[in-house]
């Protein structure tokens, strides 16, 4: 595997204007994962590299930071403008692949919804922790665990590696996922941390129950929130979208 895999690094311009830092990992693959982080993420977030990581045996993998964060410019929008960084990503592998799936973390996969409802491209969707609406967002701080979300993020370097954005207004007109999610064509899994302390399970819930396509939910048992299922629960987490990504994408392939 390492003999043959090309990592590149490069800048793309949205439709406005905006500069998205991507990284495309090539291991002579004909189908490619993308990863879209959440918020206060980044496509160099140690868990995440650790997704990429679990992922090249199979299919190369393209990462970009949302507007905001990590080595993109402008400032996050809270899922208003974050579509056309999305459609840039798209567009840079068009025509690339034979297949095409992508894994969207909370806001992140809030904004993949929005954009596959309208635009072609990804054969497969996995969502976890996402946000049926983004001012219906919990921020139950209280059910926090201390010691695996708050001192992971903020004391330790894996936690502190690509962590962090720049706001921008909150208040602009934003798209409901519940409102787009059945107009999807392609599958869908829903993935959720049963103790998800930021985006309850009943937002996947809501959209699993409005996919008209080909679908699948897990609640992990006392997982938490997107990127920490990674830490707390990756055999399982791994599992899932492993088992997905086969079924929707590699045919005749299925993990047991």
């Amino acid at each position: 595997m390492g003999a043959i895999m090309k990592l590149s690094k490069g800048i793309l311009i949205t439709q406005d204007g905006q500069k998205i830092s991507y990284e495309h990992t090539s291991n002579n693959h004909d189908r490619i994962i993308v990863i879209a982080h959440g918020f206060y993420n980044s496509k160099d977030a140690s868990l995440l590299q650790k997704l990429k990581n679990n992922l090249l045996d199979e299919y190369d993998v393209f990462m970009f930071d949302f507007r905001g964060h990590g080595k993109s410019g402008g400032l996050f929008s809270w899922t208003s403008n974050e579509c056309k960084d999305l459609k840039a990503a798209l567009g840079y592998i068009e025509g690339k692949y034979k297949k095409t799936g992508m894994i969207a973390f909370s806001l992140g996969a809030s904004v993949a919804i929005n954009v596959l409802a309208r635009e072609k491209g990804v054969d497969s969707l996995i969502c976890v922790s996402a946000a049926s609406d983004p001012d219906k967002i919990d921020y139950n701080f209280w059910n926090l665990d201390l010691k695996g979300d708050l001192i992971y993020t903020l004391f330790t370097l894996d936690g502190l590696k690509g962590r962090g954005f720049r706001p921008g207004a909150f208040w602009r007109k934003k798209q409901k996922p519940i409102d787009n999610i059945g107009k999807i064509i392609i599958p869908v899994c829903y993935i959720h941390g049963e103790k998800d302390w930021v985006v309850k399970p009943w937002h996947s819930k809501k959209l699993f129950e409005k996919t008209q396509t080909k679908k699948k939910i897990v609640i992990i048992k006392n997982g938490s929130h997107a990127e920490y299922l990674m830490k707390d629960s990756e055999e399982e987490f791994v599992h899932e979208i492993k088992s997905w990504l086969a079924s929707t994408m590699l045919p005749n392939i299925m993990l047991k």
